[in-house]
């Protein structure tokens, strides 16, 4: 078996770590000082958010790219490639491209009724 073996619970402790990652930001953005913050914090909040949404991207495209290196060797006939591995790589890809899909969705959704908004 090859060393880039993708495990289940690995999959799973990658899930619940960004699930954190995606709770430490909502209650950054539920805390009531926030309102009050001032101009460099909320660009510290902006800039991380920003970076927080590049790492994803970024994420998913290694994710990606990964799993597309993987169905060539197996369709190629390497023999340290199982098909159990492919399959869960496909899934897992697939898995984070909805999800970044959604986060798209959500934030065209806000930015399309902030522009709505009556000044």
């Amino acid at each position: 078996m090859s060393n880039n073996t993708i495990g289940v619970n690995d999959l799973l402790a990658q899930m619940r770590a960004m699930s954190e990652q995606t709770k430490g930001l909502q209650n950054s953005f539920t805390k009531p000082e926030l309102n009050a913050v001032s101009t460099e914090n909320k660009t510290d909040t902006q800039n991380s958010f920003s970076t927080l949404l590049k790492s994803s991207i970024n994420k998913v495209n290694d994710i990606q790219a990964q799993t597309n290196k993987l169905q060539e060797a197996f369709q190629k006939g390497d023999p340290d490639v199982p098909i159990a591995e492919v399959m869960m790589a496909m899934q897992k890809s697939s898995v984070s491209f909805q999800a970044m899909l959604q986060v798209r969705n959500k934030i065209v959704k806000a930015y399309q009724e902030i522009m709505n908004m009556p000044v």
